[in-house]
């Protein structure tokens, strides 16, 4: 049960995390924001690595794994979610990141060669029916051509997401967590340093207690708690049952859109809804066990 919470607890601290980033997004340069916050995960995880992992020699392989795995799972990520949020509700982009699961199978199949089951295909045929529902109903009047951009730009995010996700399965165990963690989170401030730069003056607006702490809270749960739940979890519970606790982050994007953000919860959100969650428990389900 320890090991349930741990994971369901991580799922949802990056469920709550769209609608922070959503208000980071209407106040600070988006790139500011990525840069700020792999800075910050640099600082905890640095002396977090030195006591749990000891001096650990990184390959140079690994370490351009790992440099990608920045361009795409931070950079990428980073600027498809926060860019997307601008423009459409968390409500819709958390839906959009449900489709993760069934985007992550796809790149498997083209990328890595793995045979899918009628499951996972099914699993990405709802997955792009949950987005054309979304996107389709926007275009149609329900929020305008800019929702649907924002949800098409989140979704962007959701690929560079996936594409970390497969580089990641190279060096699985190569590097001890924290370790790995801290290079990519390095790699990550200094891929964004240049883009970031030009909006330090903006940084003048986190003298608002309330900003800051909406900052230092998204780098923290984002880029160090997350991580340590879900590794702890993953100790005790096999890989394929701890896929079905990610069902967690959009239901807790949905809720805090809602409860904190006041956003309305419609029709074609209990649709897309639906799809999404569909979508994500075959994806992530785990198989029978054959004896």
């Amino acid at each position: 049960m320890l090991a349930y919470s741990q994971l369901a607890l991580a799922m949802a601290l990056v469920g709550a995390n769209v609608a922070v980033a959503k208000l980071l997004a209407e106040a600070l340069p988006i790139a500011l924001i990525a840069f700020l916050r792999c800075a910050l995960a640099v600082a905890v995880l640095w002396p977090l690595a030195r006591w749990l992992d000891g001096a650990v020699r990184v390959p140079g392989a690994v370490k351009r794994n790992l440099f990608l795995q920045a361009v795409f799972g931070t950079a990428l990520y980073n600027a498809g979610l926060l860019a997307g949020l601008r423009l459409t509700s968390a409500l819709e982009g958390g839906l959009v990141l449900a489709t993760l699961p069934a985007v992550v199978a796809l790149g498997s199949f083209l990328w890595l060669r793995e045979r899918l089951s009628a499951r996972q295909w099914l699993a990405a045929g709802l997955a792009g029916l949950g987005m054309a529902a979304i996107t389709l109903a926007r275009l149609g009047g329900g929020g305008g051509a800019s929702s649907a951009l924002g949800n098409l730009l989140v979704f962007l995010g959701v690929c560079g997401e996936a594409i970390y996700v497969l580089l990641a399965k190279r060096i699985a165990g190569a590097v001890p967590v924290f370790t790995a963690s801290l290079w990519m989170q390095a790699f990550s401030a200094l891929v964004l340093l240049p883009f970031a730069a030009p909006g330090f003056g903006a940084a003048a607006a986190l003298a608002d207690p309330e900003l800051l702490g909406l900052l230092v809270l998204h780098s923290l749960t984002a880029s160090v708690l997350c991580l340590v739940l879900w590794f702890a979890g993953l100790r005790r519970v096999p890989a394929g049952v701890a896929g079905v606790f990610t069902g967690f982050l959009p239901v807790t994007a949905a809720v805090t859109a809602v409860v904190f953000l006041g956003e309305h919860f419609g029709l074609v959100h209990a649709a897309g809804f639906a799809l999404m969650m569909g979508s994500l428990l075959l994806a992530t389900w785990p198989g029978r066990v054959r004896g």
